[in-house]
């Protein structure tokens, strides 16, 4: 059966208009991640501009391979964020590089830092 991609409307992605993370309630946030599998070694830092908005880069050493890379990110991106690795699911992408979390806890500001490079 033939897969059809999901615009972000569609997704129910929403990205307010400063670009931050977008909020779903009770302290959560949406956070775009771009995935670079196979890298060198894990890397959180720097801005994409993909189809889920400005999203956080994260380069992993785990190939992109029965979901490995997907777990790496997801563990890397709660270490850089400070938060407990639970408080990171997948909520869009799990079989593409530009995928979105979503994270428990006000990381907006840790966000920014990662992805724009500003406190």
């Amino acid at each position: 059966m033939a897969k059809r991609r999901v615009s972000s409307s569609e997704s129910g992605v929403t990205a307010p208009a400063s670009g931050g993370p977008a909020a779903s309630g009770s302290g959560d946030c949406s956070v775009a991640v771009r995935v670079r599998p196979g890298a060198g070694r894990n890397r959180v830092g720097g801005r994409y501009d993909g189809r889920h908005g400005p999203a956080l880069i994260v380069a992993v050493a785990a190939p992109a391979v029965d979901g490995k890379a997907t777990e790496a990110v997801r563990r890397a991106l709660a270490e850089a964020l400070g938060v407990r690795p639970g408080a990171v699911t997948l909520k869009v992408g799990a079989t593409s590089r530009d995928k979105v979390f979503t994270v428990a806890g006000d990381v907006g500001p840790r966000l920014g830092e990662l992805r724009d490079g500003t406190a």
